[in-house]
């Protein structure tokens, strides 16, 4: 009891506050606030705070959002992320440029003790990406939606930097710089995977020659813009921005992680051409195929490294949820779109043993598969909210550990076989991976081998295999081999 009236005093306290801020900052002459009617915390990320607040005016209710730090804390801008006050000018002077976003009505200061955000319109629309790749609503927006992200992203990159003060609040990040950090988080994990390092090496050898520094979004995907059914309502999430290659935007939205399923290369929806066309009209600049592809390879990349970043969080804590290592085993999504972009060819698949040898009753499958079925069929029909998504989660683990019972083994014993005749060299698994990963990073091993590229192939392929056969980029490996 005494736990739940601290929580109450806690979120009557916030309130208080976020009243008194209405009351001492909005004037009658901007809507005639009157007071208060609900402060509604919605779901969202662990680094911010998103709330739905329903304000009564003289002339109605009407609805804000706020974006608030993470336990409103009075945050300061570090690497890589530029902070709120930051955000909510890039908010400002992108809308000032053209790009559909909210009115920033407020940004918090230290004296209003509620910590770092900002106050804004509160905007109607969808952002979930299936939804926008997939939904009948969107069938018509989807045939002109790559142009016209192609050119909002012109009017981002086209935003002056030193007339809106933004050039002393963002990071200068050049693609060597964004390449090389990636890599040197991959190596602090201590981890062979043979396909990234693969993959970092081409990125350093194909670097862009020559760009011109602008306003990089830095997320602009699927699922981080908001859209009616018949146009994009707000650009979303720039707590990334930087100053960069604006290729880097191109690329991103192209990346296979951000196209729900949709066959079509731009966030699943679009076509590369449709979009460098909506870029070219506003920006007046020839899109660079070459440089949007190197940028699409990159961001494979990087999300295979986030998703083993995971993974090692969930080792080392403090957050040790099921969705953790969940997230982990995505590393293998990534690494498959990049055989795709760079190595494409022939796989062979390996299949499960048709009968069994165990001889335990029960045997570990059907223990696996008991359990998952528990979490599927009865916890969650009887839950809601995040216990429900956790518990898809974990029965989708189990779909993953059961897969690793039935064809882990023998993926391993088919890698080490293709790595002993590839190197000459009669040891175990982990040494010859980390012979290779060693060998493509002080550039002994040449990319350019077919031997290590199918080697390379064939053990992203039967990973994802593993991981999830469901995902876009396995099927388009195994549409690769001669049937």
């Amino acid at each position: 009891m005494s736990g739940s009236s601290s929580l109450e005093n806690v979120q009557q306290t916030f309130e208080q506050k976020l009243e008194q801020v209405y009351r001492q900052s909005f004037d009658e002459t901007d809507f005639g606030f009157v007071s208060l009617v609900s402060v509604e915390r919605l779901s969202g990320g662990a680094s911010q705070e998103t709330y739905r607040i329903t304000v009564e005016t003289q002339l109605g209710n009407v609805v804000h959002a706020m974006r608030r730090a993470a336990g409103g804390i009075q945050s300061e801008p570090v690497v890589g992320h530029p902070g709120l006050e930051a955000e909510a000018l890039l908010i400002q002077s992108a809308k000032r440029s053209g790009v559909p976003e909210p009115e920033i009505y407020y940004v918090l200061k230290p004296s209003d003790d509620l910590g770092s955000g900002f106050i804004m319109e509160w905007l109607e629309g969808e952002a979930l990406g299936a939804r926008i790749t997939r939904g009948e609503a969107y069938a018509g927006l989807r045939e002109s939606l790559a142009y016209e992200c192609g050119k909002i992203m012109a009017q981002v990159h086209q935003i002056d930097l030193d007339q809106t003060g933004l050039r002393q609040k963002l990071d200068e990040v050049s693609p060597r710089d964004f390449v090389e950090q990636t890599w040197e988080r991959y190596k602090l994990f201590d981890t062979p995977h043979p396909m990234i390092d693969y993959t970092a090496v081409w990125l350093m050898d194909n670097l862009p020659e020559s760009y011109t520094p602008a306003l990089v979004h830095n997320d602009f995907r699927n699922g981080n813009f908001m859209v009616s059914e018949s146009e994009i309502v707000a650009v979303l999430d720039w707590e990334l921005a930087h100053i960069g290659d604006p290729m880097r935007d191109l690329g991103w939205i192209c990346v296979n992680s951000w196209r729900f399923g949709g066959a079509k290369p731009v966030g699943g929806f679009g076509d590369y051409e449709d979009l460098f066309k909506g870029y070219e009209e506003v920006s007046g600049q020839k899109v660079d195929p070459k440089a949007v592809k190197f940028w699409e390879v990159f961001g494979s990349f990087w999300w295979a490294v986030g998703c083993l970043g995971m993974a090692e969080h969930y080792r080392n804590g403090p957050d040790k949820t099921v969705e953790r290592p969940a997230i982990g085993r995505r590393s293998s999504e990534c690494q498959i779109d990049c055989v795709n972009l760079l190595i494409p060819g022939a796989v062979e698949l390996i299949t499960p043993d048709s009968d069994s040898n165990d001889l335990d009753m029960p045997r570990v499958d059907e223990l696996l598969t008991s359990v998952r079925d528990f979490l599927r069929a009865d916890v969650m029909a009887e839950t809601t909210g995040r216990v429900n998504f956790l518990a898809r989660v974990s029965s989708n683990s189990l779909d993953i550990a059961l897969r690793e019972w039935q064809l882990g083994a023998k993926a391993k014993q088919a890698e080490l076989a293709r790595l002993q005749a590839f190197t000459g060299e009669q040891t175990d698994l982990g040494s010859l991976r980390w012979k290779l990963v060693h060998a493509l990073r002080d550039g002994s091993q040449s990319l350019h081998d077919e031997a290590l590229q199918h080697h390379l192939r064939q053990t992203a392929v039967n990973q994802i295999a593993i991981d999830q056969p469901k995902y876009s980029g396995f099927r388009n490996a195994i549409s690769q081999s001669v049937t």
